[in-house]
């Protein structure tokens, strides 16, 4: 494996790649951290790891449930006071075990701006009171950024502290991890990379830090990653046990779900972090002592991390591309699918989006809408454009699919 030759080939300005093989962790870097300044990467350089911060975030809750501060199956709000979401049934049902499973009903994100002081998650959770809740905890598994934060929060309460302290004193320092960045404000003390779209620069590193246990903040090597990894295949390895078995196809290979883990055929579990024009996989093969890190600061990292992946010996599908010929969309899978964001109909070959919100129009106004999808199997479609996979699931009580699904669901209204 030639890395240098690898960012070329997928257009990355820079990355780095670690590998954890029978107890041993040897890393590479190559590229810059930015294409404006041109500071090389170095196998010290921090990138940002998105949402595999849950797998911290899934950590630290772990270890407050092994010293008997909470149970992962009892209400949050017993050890949350005052937490309340708008569905009075979901306030008193959720647990952390639903959180940390992606099946606590609550919507994928909620944007409301809480600063960036140490009192902004639990500022944001309470704004969760006057939201719309999507989902009966249990339902179903939809993806949500937000739940990571409320378990984020409930970490804050137990320890006392503030999120970002909680994870040096209990993760990185006693791990012996010299590169984690837990705010901005520490990675300004590394070679931090700067994110792209493709090979153009971002704007900004990080938004508010509201979302900080679900993804927006965590930075590190790769080295460090795999560091933390190697205690997950000894100490906590029960995080990786199935809790979702099967899980809907969005197009990522994903079979199952663990505590905050996903888990894809063969015994592989790993998760993938998306944040400002950085991208980071992580997959480990337990059975095998293996774990690969990649870190790259582009849109464009995919390819580059699935190469690899599949050169170490982790199988990676490629992701899936519409058929040259494909069998039509059924009228049971058309209709009017609701989001808290969305009302999407899938009309024919054609998806529209109409925003339920002056916010959610913001977001509209840089796609086409319509979208074009096709028929990708015998549940899901694919856009021709984006090649987004979403699956139709469940049933209305008359033969129709009861949810759109892309890692969030959307549940039938028409």
């Amino acid at each position: 494996m030639n890395l240098s030759e690898l960012i070329a080939k997928h257009d990355v300005p820079g990355a780095q790649v670690a590998i954890l093989a029978d107890g041993e962790i040897h890393d590479e870097a190559a590229g810059v951290l930015s294409t404006h300044t041109q500071v090389p990467t170095t196998t010290d350089s921090v990138f940002k790891i998105g949402s595999i911060t849950k797998l911290w975030t899934a950590t630290l809750v772990q270890q407050l449930a092994g010293e008997g501060a909470l149970s992962l199956d009892d209400p949050v709000r017993d050890r949350l006071p005052g937490f309340r979401l708008s569905d009075r049934e979901a306030t008193a049902t959720v647990t952390a075990r639903h959180l940390l499973t992606h099946t606590s009903g609550i919507a994928p994100n909620h944007f409301t701006d809480t600063g960036r002081d140490d009192d902004a998650i639990a500022r944001f959770v309470a704004t969760l009171a006057d939201e719309e809740h999507l989902l009966p905890p249990g339902t179903l598994l939809s993806y949500s950024n937000t739940g990571f934060t409320v378990l984020g929060r409930l970490v804050e309460v137990l320890r006392g502290k503030p999120f970002h302290d909680v994870l040096r004193e209990h993760l990185v320092t006693p791990v012996g991890l010299d590169t984690v960045a837990t705010t901005p404000y520490e990675a300004i003390l590394h070679r931090a990379a700067v994110g792209h779209t493709g090979t153009v620069p971002t704007k900004k590193w990080a938004v508010s830090y509201r979302t900080a246990p679900s993804g927006s903040h965590l930075a590190m090597s790769a080295r460090d990653l795999l560091t933390f990894v190697r205690h997950h295949l000894t100490d906590f390895s029960e995080l990786l046990e199935p809790q979702v078995d099967p899980v809907p196809d969005f197009g990522d290979g994903i079979v199952g779900w663990g505590l905050g883990w996903m888990l894809y055929p063969g015994g592989i579990a790993g998760h993938t972090g998306v944040s400002k024009g950085q991208k980071a996989f992580l997959r480990v093969a337990p059975a095998k002592d293996l774990a690969v890190a990649v870190l790259t600061n582009s849109t464009n990292g995919r390819p580059l991390a699935y190469e690899i992946f599949n050169e170490i010996g982790i199988d990676a599908a490629p992701p899936p591309t519409p058929p040259a010929d494909p069998a039509p969309i059924d009228d049971w899978m058309h209709g009017t699918y609701r989001n808290p964001l969305y009302d999407i109909t899938l009309d024919g070959t054609r998806l529209t989006y109409r925003p339920r919100s002056d916010l959610a129009a913001s977001f509209l106004a840089a796609r086409r809408d319509p979208v074009e999808v096709v028929r990708l199997g015998d549940n899901t479609i694919i856009t021709t454009g984006g090649h987004e996979v979403m699956s139709l699931i469940g049933s209305d009580g008359g033969g129709r699919a009861n949810f759109l699904h892309n890692g969030g669901a959307a549940y039938r209204i028409a």
